[in-house]
């Protein structure tokens, strides 16, 4: 599981920035459990409660995004838990993106198919997916 979760994540999983428990790392570093963690509670906060605007989505990436690029052009060094925050707002907002990546595809679909179809069918099926 450990080796399939870097993979997914692309993550570096390094010894200084992950988490230990009773002596062992976890299989992904402090960012990437974040953003799984994320990724988990923001499936349910969409389906139950919904998401938010496109802006607010994209703030909620911004501390990770921020985080990171002045980590890669600075000498600072964040913390594992500040990572593990920015990680688990990025992971959130991660769900919020795909869903309107998702509607964006489907609507673009719909134009397209508009040109060959009745629109009115269109609608219809473009209804089941949005």
């Amino acid at each position: 599981m450990g080796k399939f979760l870097r993979i997914f994540f692309g993550c570096h999983a390094r010894p200084d920035r992950s988490f230990f428990f009773h002596g062992k790392q976890f299989p992904i570093c402090a960012r990437c459990t974040g953003e799984l963690i994320g990724i988990l509670l923001g499936i349910p906060i969409a389906l139950f409660i919904g998401y938010p605007s496109f802006l607010v989505t994209l703030a909620l990436m911004a501390p990770m995004v921020i985080d990171g690029f002045v980590q890669l052009l600075t000498s600072y060094e964040s913390k594992n838990y500040k990572r593990l925050i920015t990680g688990i707002l990025f992971g959130i907002a991660f769900v919020f993106f795909l869903i309107y990546f998702h509607r964006t595809c489907v609507m673009t679909a719909g134009l397209i198919l508009k040109q060959f179809m009745e629109p009115d069918k269109v609608e219809a099926a473009m209804e089941l997916f949005m």
